[in-house]
Parts: C-alpha cells; structure tokens; sequence
C-alpha cells in the first residue's frame, strides 16, 4: 500500500488538507506531507512553495535534492521521535515532523523554508556556491532569497512543536476513524449472523401455526428496558443486537424508515434509563445531542454502531444510581441460575446464594426484568432446550433431564407454552 494510499485510508485527503491549510493560515508557514522517500503527497508536486524554492524546483537536479534533504529529515524526526529542525541543501531553515502508526513511520511532514537571521554577504556567497551545480539563474535565485521572512529561533522552536502536535493530531484522528470503521464492520458481521440466524428459523418454522417469533419487537423492546433499567450491559447489548438484526432484516432497503425505527429506539432507551433513576437533566440533555447526531446521520451501517453507543451511555448514567444497588444482586442470581438450571432450583435457594429474602429478590426480578425469577428460569432452560433438540442424539426424554425436568411430559407442555410449538415439531422442523 502506497503512503498516500495508506494515509488517506486512516485520514481523508480532505481533512489532510484542512489541518495543513489550518497551520499555514495560523504561522504563514507553507506545510506539505512527504513519503519515507522525500516524494511529496498532500499536497501533490513542490509547485506550493515559496518563489525561492520554485527557482530551485525548475531544476530537475534541484527538485531532486529537495526530495533527499526531505527524506533524511523525516527519517531523523522519525527516529528521535521529536520534531527536527535542519537545513536544507539550499542552504534554508525547515523542520520535518513524523507520522507514526503503529511504530511504523510512514510519512512526515515538511514545514519551511524560513531564514532565522538576517543575511550578509558570507551567506549570499553560501548560497551561490550551494547552488552552483544547478542550472538556475543565481541573480533570480538571491533576489527571491531577499524576500523571504526572517524568523527568530524561538519562534521556528514553536512553529517546529506545533507541526508536531499537527502530525499527532492527523494520527489520533485517523486512529479514531479507522477504530470507528473496524466497530461499524464488526457490529455488522455480528448483525448478520444474527439476520442469518434469524432466516433459517423463519424459514423451518414458517408454516407452523402460531410462530414462535410473533409479537418478536415488543416482547424484546420490553426485555430492553429492563436490563437498561437494572444497567445490565451484557444483557441490553444482545438484546439491542437482536432488535437492530430484526429492523435491519425489515428495512435494509428502505433507509428512511429504519432511520425512524432507529430513533424509536432511541425514545425506549432514553424512557428505560429514566425508569431507572437516572437524572433528568442529563437526560435531556444526551436526547437534544442525539437527536441532532441522528439529524446528520443518513447510512444505515452508521446508525447500527450509533445507537449501540446511545445505549451505553445511557445504561452508564443508570448505573451510577442502581448499579450498586440492583445489578450486582440481578447478576449473581442470574449467573447461578445459568450455571444450575439443570437442578431443582427453588427461589429459597439462589435468595440465599445471594444474601437477601425471597420476597426481595422476587420484587427486583419482578420490577427491573419485567418477569419472575421462576419465568427468568424456565426461560434459560428452553434455551438449552432449542441448542440441545438439534442434536439427533438425544431424545426429547433426554433433552428434558438434562435442563431440569424429570418429567418429559411436562417439560413438553412448558416447551409449548413458551416457544409456541412441541419440542418434537421442533425438532423435526430443524432436520
């Protein structure tokens, strides 16, 4: 991959450009963005440069030792990791700052030329006898020379410092625009799956009577409140990622009207968090900012990564109030239950594994999951259930001990009322 190739994947040209004019508007300072090799990126060609420089550039010999004073000072700067201050083979002032990613130098910039005091006859006599292996009119060249600003040395030391935390910049931005992408691509695989996983259930139950996936969104939008409400990270992430797969699935091809599933979500987050304590003022204020965010995002990929961010901040200002209060109870309890469903599990039992009364643990389970501690636990068994009935081996007999159920009969009948189908139509839809 080519430096301007692998610049412009973390950074756009455009914001390149913007930082660079930015710093020329602030210092009067040309600045151009050189390869390892001295060959100038952004902007393209040399022909930006001062008139002294445009002489000495008429010269292909000149432009090509511009372009070796360029790389040994990228390199220099690269390898003290500090911005380095040199002279170049014309005999002016610049100074060269890295971009660094990963350890890996890049590119640099080059910032100049300048001279940093007044010149006498010794130095116009440098100048021609630095020059002399050029086919340029030394009398053009001097008189372009006069032109240029003298610069104090404290000044070049901030100019130089200020290049630097200009290339730190271009890095940090271009990091996190590339961190930004990687989510968006990751949050998209994991929605995939999800779509995938979705369609093949779809598809082997679609001519079951009653399917299992009515009234999906609202039993989920419901799900979704009570784990913000509790600031239940873990379990709000998936549900989200079920809901987003779910209107993704619906409306891939109709932008406009995801966009406004997304920002239902939105409402329903901000209403959970509200639910669970959080300050209003706060709230009110994240709603303002997202709902202008919302305003200027129009790609649905973009949305997907933006309301899983929606949805962490507001389980973050949850937590701070019910955090300590609910979560750490509603997490051991759940944990124990996932790890022992297979027993004979009794709400006695797992209040005492967490050290409060039955009646307690009921009410929170009850009030911050929208559910009993008996239903939580019967819905963790026939989702063992569903993984194990796609295994040929195991009869439904065996399916039915192995989540807790001595009784197949009536594990058949719980497996019905929940999923919305007999385990053995279930399992024959999934050969």
């Amino acid at each position: 991959m080519g430096v301007r190739t692998e610049l412009t994947h973390l950074v756009s040209e455009e914001l390149l450009l913007k930082i660079l004019s930015t710093f020329s508007s602030a210092t009067g300072l040309r600045a151009i963005i050189i390869d390892r090799e001295g060959y100038p990126q952004v902007p393209l060609g040399f022909q930006e440069g001062c008139t002294f420089c445009r002489v000495i550039h008429d010269d292909p010999v000149g432009r090509n030792k511009c372009r070796g004073s360029y790389a040994r000072a990228g390199k220099q700067a690269a390898q003290f990791g500090e911005p380095y201050i040199f002279r170049c083979h014309a005999g002016l002032v610049a100074f060269a700052a890295p971009i660094v990613t990963e350890g890996n130098h890049i590119a640099s910039i080059i910032c100049g030329q300048v001279l940093m005091w007044e010149p006498e006859d010794f130095f116009w006599e440098e100048i021609v006898e630095m020059t002399s292996g050029l086919n340029i009119n030394t009398d053009i060249l001097i008189s372009a020379a006069e032109e240029l600003e003298v610069i104090s040395g404290i000044k070049v030391q901030a100019a130089a410092d200020l290049l630097f935390v200009v290339a730190n910049q271009i890095m940090q931005s271009g990091m996190l625009a590339l961190q930004q992408r990687k989510e968006i691509a990751w949050r998209q695989t994991q929605l995939s799956e999800e779509i995938r996983a979705r369609k093949d259930l779809e598809k082997k139950l679609a001519e079951v009577e009653g399917g299992m996936l009515g009234g999906y969104s609202l039993h989920k939008e419901r799900e979704l409140t009570g784990m913000v409400r509790i600031a239940d990270r873990e379990g709000a992430y998936r549900i989200l990622n079920e809901l987003i797969s779910e209107i993704m699935e619906k409306y891939i091809s109709q932008p406009r009207i995801f966009k406004v599933r997304v920002l239902e979500l939105l409402v329903v987050l901000s209403r959970s968090a509200a639910e669970g304590g959080a300050d209003l003022k706060e709230l009110l204020n994240l709603n303002y900012q997202y709902i202008e965010e919302i305003s200027r995002t129009e790609e649905v990929d973009e949305l997907c990564n933006w309301i899983f961010k929606v949805m962490d901040s507001f389980v973050e200002l949850v937590y701070g109030i019910t955090g300590v209060k609910y979560t750490e109870i509603i997490e051991a309890a759940t944990q124990y239950i996932r790890k022992h469903y297979d027993q004979n599990l009794t709400i006695n039992e797992i209040a005492r594994v967490v050290f409060i009364s039955p009646y307690y643990l009921s009410h929170i389970f009850k009030e911050h999951l929208n559910c009993t501690l008996i239903d939580y636990l019967t819905k963790v068994r026939m989702e063992q259930a569903k993984k194990l009935l796609r295994n040929p081996r195991l009869s439904i007999v065996d399916v039915a001990e192995k989540i807790g159920y001595n009784d197949s009969g009536y594990f058949s009948k719980v497996f019905k009322k929940t999923v919305g189908i007999s385990p053995s139509i279930f399992k024959k839809q999934l050969v």
